[in-house]
């Protein structure tokens, strides 16, 4: 960095990095990552039904709640900057093929209508996957109780859930599946259905983590038999990841994920260094509900702690975040000096 080491040792030209974190205006100054309520995007559990707004106990802030009553989150979310939602439906039947996922009517069809009619600047994304849909809660289509999925007779459903959610008006599709050449099947389905300009965002590089718990209780997707890490991506596996992500932009994913993120920092600097596709990082249910209930015992201080986990998740790369302190961190920046 420097042509002559010797300066650094000279009494006259000594360096002093404190000097710029002296004051509160000095160190927002040189501040090289920042957070911003428009770098959030905001999960949302939509239910059938009607009137219903149902506290998710392991994810404290957030609610199950039907279609009539998104009007008063989505004013919350306008006057906070937050400008982006993820959609995960729950719904009132299940079977073993997902079917539901598909539903014109179903509740992320309707959701996004919804809050198009509420608020149609919102950037609206579905989540794509049959586990909320599915009897068993596995991802896809099983035809015993090894739990393995059927990847290629699950590929047409996908393709069909996401023609679905963009004919209702969908800004994004987000398959989640973890199933090989989804991509593939949902941009051929999109286009064969007129719906080749919505862009497909992949969670390219999820891994079969144990932070995705509260999350399943919240969407009432938690496998009934075996589990997904069969599919979903072994954590230990860097190549692979870097794979995952290469296979998608192949197929033509126009944007692409890592989750989950605090574990994932490494993986999300690396994407970001080999793809210049967008790129977006999901801090999971688990990463808050770990802070929310250390917070909660008074073991460390909440505000603090959530926006430095979103500033490492930016710093290493990311330019969206997925998280479920969206809303809470968007008022606690809007108050900092």
């Amino acid at each position: 960095m420097f042509d002559d080491p010797t300066l650094l040792l000279s009494p006259a030209s000594t360096m002093r990095p404190r000097r710029t974190r002296r004051t509160a205006a000095l160190r927002q100054f040189v501040r090289e990552t920042h957070l911003s309520p428009s770098q959030f995007i905001h999960p949302l559990f939509i239910i059938e039904g009607s009137g219903i707004e149902k506290p998710i106990e392991t994810m404290p802030g957030h609610s199950q709640r039907t279609v009539d009553r998104l009007a008063a989150e989505v004013a919350e979310l306008r006057g906070l900057g937050v400008r982006s939602v993820l959609l995960f439906g729950i719904p009132a039947h299940k079977d073993a093929r997902g079917t539901g996922a598909a539903a014109a009517d179903g509740p992320v069809p309707r959701a996004i209508a919804e809050l198009k009619r509420l608020a149609p600047e919102l950037l609206v994304i579905a989540d794509v996957c049959l586990c909320e849909y599915t009897s068993h809660g596995h991802c896809g289509i099983i035809h015993d109780e090894s739990g393995v999925v059927d990847n290629d007779e699950t590929l047409p459903l996908l393709g069909e859930a996401a023609v679905a959610y963009a004919a209702a008006g969908a800004d994004i599709v987000a398959p989640s599946a973890m199933m090989d050449g989804q991509v593939r099947a949902i941009r051929e389905a999109l286009d064969a259905h007129g719906h080749a300009d919505t862009p497909i965002l992949s969670y390219a590089a999820k891994h079969a983590s144990a932070f995705y718990g509260p999350f399943r209780g919240a969407a009432e997707s938690a496998p009934s038999f075996g589990d997904r890490r069969a599919y979903q991506m072994d954590a230990a596996n860097t190549r692979e990841a870097l794979r995952e992500v290469e296979l998608d932009v192949a197929e033509g994913a126009d944007l692409l994920m890592v989750k989950p993120a605090g574990s994932a920092l490494d993986i999300i600097r690396q994407v970001r260094d080999r793809f210049p596709h967008p790129l977006v990082a999901y801090q999971v249910s688990g990463e808050y509900a770990m802070l929310k209930a250390a917070a909660q015992r008074g073991w460390l201080d909440e505000p603090r702690a959530a926006l430095e986990a979103l500033v490492a998740i930016r710093r290493a790369g990311a330019d969206q975040v997925i998280t479920y302190y969206a809303k809470e961190a968007a008022r606690w920046l809007s108050t900092q000096g």
